[in-house]
């Protein structure tokens, strides 16, 4: 006879697991929600006063290899955040308030102590953005994944009247590029920081290039939310586009929002690159360009604003704590001959 436990699935660590977080999920939940936790499915009633033409914004992400760093470190309470804030930036940059979040955490062997520390990760940070978890999964599969390894995934749904939607169609040559400090690398480009770092370094390891701190302390850097200041942005109606600056770096996520007539010119040396990318980049000799293709270097958001706007929009960041960096410019494409 051969038990499911046998064959590597704890049904009753995951009861102990949804156990431990389900005070810390009821915590998130805003008056929207209308069912706890455990039901086929989640309910949620958006307040929609006030809006002409309500519209739902959805995202869904992971936060890559990371992961392995957060094994490797045997740290999980920060995970969690990364992957909440990163799916909440990817909505906020549209315009959109998120409403709730729901995730999938993937494992080959369930340990409830790691369960409870990456929730409480998912549970801190919506608090934080003021958005619902109000749902998930958690699948024990040890055909699928390997000894230690686990995946995280993550679906946002925001709402933004459709009239307030940011699209970046109203960019236009001679505006301004206002960037928003990174915490670090974020969520992206951890395959090739892994492969640099870790051929010299362990987690614990501080290279005096770190000013202090540990490897595991500047890779497992919390991913920022950046809801509070484009709210800022938005809602003074300064922002004329927004980027999220994740896969693909700063070429590939402003072309998002720059229109085909239009190209960003970023100036590289506005600002001064965290230690971390520095220490990346010397360490394993990759190229300028891998680099702004791969990282954020320190700026995780960028707002396009009309140069008439641009002392305002500084002004309204800095009254709320941010330090914006004028970091390029909006221009023409020049046609071919």
């Amino acid at each position: 006879m051969t038990t499911y436990k046998e064959a590597g699935v704890d049904v009753e660590a995951g009861e102990e697991a949804v156990d431990r977080i389900r005070s810390r999920v009821q915590d998130t939940f805003t008056p929207g929600v209308l069912a706890d936790i455990g039901a086929f499915g989640s309910f949620f009633e958006p307040d929609l006063e006030g809006m002409d033409e309500p519209v739902l914004v959805s995202s869904i992400d992971g936060v890559g290899t990371k992961l392995k760093v957060a094994s490797r470190a045997r740290r999980y309470d920060t995970v969690g955040q990364d992957l909440v804030n990163h799916c909440v930036n990817d909505v906020a940059v549209c315009g959109a308030r998120p409403l709730y979040f729901l995730d999938y955490y993937g494992v080959g062997t369930l340990e409830p102590d790691t369960a409870e520390a990456v929730v409480e990760g998912f549970a801190t940070a919506c608090k934080e953005n003021e958005c619902a978890l109000v749902g998930g999964e958690i699948a024990e599969m040890p055909d699928v994944y390997g000894e230690g390894d686990f995946d995280l995934v993550g679906t946002v749904v925001g709402l933004v009247d459709k009239g307030e939607i940011v699209t970046g169609d109203d960019v236009a040559p001679g505006d301004v590029l206002l960037g928003l400090p990174s915490t670090g690398i974020h969520t992206n480009g951890y395959t090739l920081a892994r492969t640099v770092l870790f051929d010299e370094y362990t987690v614990d390891d501080c290279p005096p290039e770190l000013d202090g701190a540990s490897v595991e302390e500047a890779l497992l850097r919390v991913h920022r939310s950046y809801l509070d200041p484009i709210r800022a942005l938005v809602e003074a109606d300064l922002a004329q586009g927004l980027a999220h600056v994740t896969g693909g770096g700063l070429p590939n996520n402003l072309r998002r929002v720059v229109p085909e007539a239009c190209t960003a010119a970023v100036d590289y040396d506005a600002w001064e690159r965290p230690s971390i990318f520095s220490l990346i980049q010397e360490l394993g000799d990759v190229p300028e360009e891998d680099m702004r293709q791969t990282f954020n270097l320190g700026i995780g958001m960028v707002v396009v604003v009309r140069a008439d706007d641009a002392s305002r929009a500084v002004d309204q960041l800095e009254s709320i704590g941010e330090s914006p960096i004028q970091m390029g410019w909006i221009e023409a494409v020049e046609e071919s001959s």
